[in-house]
């Protein structure tokens, strides 16, 4: 299970969950979105990564995630 850590009105955090639709087409990915403006802990540590995509605690991709380099992440 893979964790998205997002916020509101995050253009880019949109364009990761496009992607993420795109490549769950061909490979079976499940995730969890979180909100990180719900957790002050969160907000502080990904406020300036943000969208980040984590899987067992370990940050695979963040920023402008695209189709390749999540499909490449996935793969690893």
């Amino acid at each position: 299970m893979f964790t998205l850590y997002t916020r509101a009105n995050c253009p880019l955090c949109d364009e990761a969950k496009l992607m993420i639709q795109l490549v769950n087409e061909d490979i079976p990915l499940s995730y969890q979105e979180v909100d990180i403006e719900s957790d002050d802990a969160l907000h502080e540590k990904y406020m300036l990564m943000i969208p980040v995509l984590e899987k067992d605690n370990k940050i695979l991709l963040y920023g402008n995630i695209g189709y390749i380099e999540l499909v490449e992440a996935l793969e690893n």
